[in-house]
């Protein structure tokens, strides 16, 4: 194989292992914001409101795994990586959940633009009617990311074919 078609080669690897990630990333969010639309869904049916923003999950599901790929590849939250795990996980999944919350905070902005709103109008909406939604978003996606990273940090420190035979190789423990 020659050098080009070598490096060619690796790329493409590289991709499809990307590939590969993103889509188990995104699995795992679905799972997780399904699972909150659904209590959602059954807690505002108490109060006879109807809820059926489902289809919601999967995007957001699928922007917030593009988030996590992005901030892997711009090397962010690796700023304790040499020390303990849990100090390492505990700091990533603050950094994602605060950008879950900044994120949030920018949507809420673009649609306020979008209906021509000005700032004090979207500021004012935004602390009406979409703070508590913003702030339990992130609350949410903090406690969901510390099991994330958790697999995350100990698929960086014992490789990620091993992480993946542990959790779905045969187990062949002898007693």
């Amino acid at each position: 194989m020659t050098g080009e078609a070598h490096k060619h080669s690796g790329l493409k690897h590289r991709a499809m292992e990307e590939l590969r990630a993103f889509w188990i990333i995104t699995f795992y969010l679905f799972l997780l914001i399904g699972t909150f639309m659904v209590y959602r869904r059954l807690l505002l049916s108490e109060f006879d409101v109807v809820y059926l923003n489902y289809g919601f999950a999967f995007f957001e599901a699928l922007i917030i795994a593009k988030v996590i790929m992005i901030g892997d590849a711009l090397k962010l939250g690796r700023r304790f990586e040499s020390g303990p795990l849990a100090v390492s996980v505990i700091y990533k999944s603050l950094v994602y959940g605060g950008l879950v919350f900044f994120l949030g905070a920018l949507e809420h902005v673009l649609d306020g633009l979008t209906h021509k709103q000005n700032l004090d109008g979207i500021v004012h909406g935004m602390i009406e009617y979409g703070v508590y939604e913003l702030l339990a978003r992130t609350v949410m996606m903090f406690g969901a990311f510390i099991p994330f990273f958790a697999f995350w940090e100990v698929g960086r420190v014992i490789g990620p074919q091993k992480l993946a035979a542990m959790f779905f190789g045969r187990n062949e423990r002898t007693s």
